[in-house]
């Protein structure tokens, strides 16, 4: 089974990109800033009765005001360095109600 200290592998990946990085939420704050969260099981395997294995998803989404942000390549970079993880860029939109740019990734960890 997954250990939540693997998870924490993605924050420390992510946390030296920016001074905004919060786990689920962040509080009122200024655009850039990264969220990260574990969202589900990815997958498991059970054996004898018991998960054997498991792998965890979860998502990273930026926030930015800047078209192009440096961010975007900075958090593929990070995601593409942790072991055990892989990653797609899902989508990036504009919150007319914001006015931020709002990339999401998402991740499955085993």
């Amino acid at each position: 089974m997954i250990s939540i200290q693997r998870l924490k592998v993605i924050r420390d990946a992510l946390t030296p990109l920016c001074d905004n990085v919060y786990h689920y939420w962040r509080p009122k704050m200024q655009a850039p800033y990264i969220l990260w969260q574990e969202t589900s099981e990815g997958s498991s395997f059970d054996a004898d009765n018991k998960k054997a294995e498991q792998a965890i998803s979860g998502t990273v989404d930026l926030y930015s005001k800047t078209e192009y942000d440096p961010l975007f390549d900075s958090i593929q970079e990070a995601l593409q360095g942790i072991e055990g993880l892989t990653w797609i860029f899902e989508d990036a939109t504009f919150e007319d109600e914001t006015g931020l740019i709002h990339h999401s990734w998402e991740w499955t960890i085993a």
